[in-house]
């Protein structure tokens, strides 16, 4: 993911703002793309044996090393500025690591998918295609190209469903490679399914925002709605503030706060260079 981060930032200087499928035409989206498959198995992996309110903050850690990379290898200079936003990222992400809760024991599939259609959690899953569905068809095709939050709209509150079926799919095929077959229960397929469906609609609107909004802009948003919506999203199906008191529960919302301050101050001043910016910075 952090290369994948890195190569983005490249392929947007080849890639011109049209919004439209021009990017699938560029090699250096494919390169993109193809790292980023690589850094999504291994996230894929970590919701498998851990709770997603502790893996998907964790990816702020992706945004301090592309910051490293984008320095060396793009000659982006990292000010004082973006080294504070760096810290910042580390102290939040080692706030929720410290208290995070323990991994919920699962001992099948349908146990999962016992959890995903409980009420709580469908009403979720309904809201969410709801406002999807309003987004897509009625506000993209007037306000897509110049509003930066239906695009990201769409691709966040799409993610937040991806990843709990992403979990339930790693908790699946971690069942089976322990020696308990969960392929014969037609539940594992069905969450496959969410998993495919939901990271085409996810990458098709991600894509066409990095294509028409500035990276600066798209990410820090991005990267707030999507861990805010997929924190929810834990807590309603896995109930993962169930075994956890109200401070660790406070504690770690400060950790997620402070990891999001970090993110936003990165992208927001990456392109300021020391000097009189710094004031600019303070009277803004």
């Amino acid at each position: 993911m952090c290369i994948t981060n890195c190569t983005k930032q490249l392929m947007l200087h080849v890639i011109t703002g049209v919004g439209g499928y021009s990017y699938l035409y560029e090699p250096l989206w494919w390169v993109g793309m193809i790292t980023m498959v690589v850094g999504e198995v291994a996230n894929f992996v970590a919701y498998a044996f851990a709770p997603a309110i502790l893996v998907t903050p964790l990816g702020a850690l992706s945004i301090i090393i592309s910051a490293v990379l984008a320095h060396v290898m793009l000659r982006e200079k990292l000010h004082i500025f973006g080294i504070l936003g760096c810290v910042l990222c580390v102290v939040g992400s080692t706030t929720i690591v410290l208290h995070a809760p323990q991994e919920r024991q699962i001992e099948s599939v349908t146990e999962v998918w016992g959890l995903a259609t409980e009420p709580a959690f469908m009403c979720y899953v309904g809201v969410v295609l709801a406002i999807v569905a309003l987004l897509v068809f009625k506000f993209v095709p007037l306000y897509g190209q110049t509003h930066v939050m239906v695009y990201i709209g769409v691709c966040s509150l799409v993610g937040s469903i991806s990843v709990m079926s992403v979990k339930a799919l790693g908790i699946a095929l971690k069942l089976t490679f322990s020696g308990t077959n969960q392929l014969i229960y037609p539940q594992t397929w069905a969450f496959s399914m969410v998993v495919i469906s939901c990271i085409i609609t996810q990458m098709n609107y991600l894509n066409k925002a990095l294509d028409t909004f500035n990276t600066a802009v798209v990410s820090p948003i991005y990267y707030t709605m999507f861990t805010s919506l997929t924190i929810l999203a834990s807590v309603i199906m896995f109930k993962d503030w169930d075994r956890q008191n109200p401070t660790q529960i406070v504690t770690e919302m400060c950790g997620v706060v402070t990891i999001f301050s970090g993110t936003f101050l990165l992208h927001k001043t990456k392109d300021m260079a020391d000097g009189t910016t710094f004031f600019l910075f303070l009277r803004w």
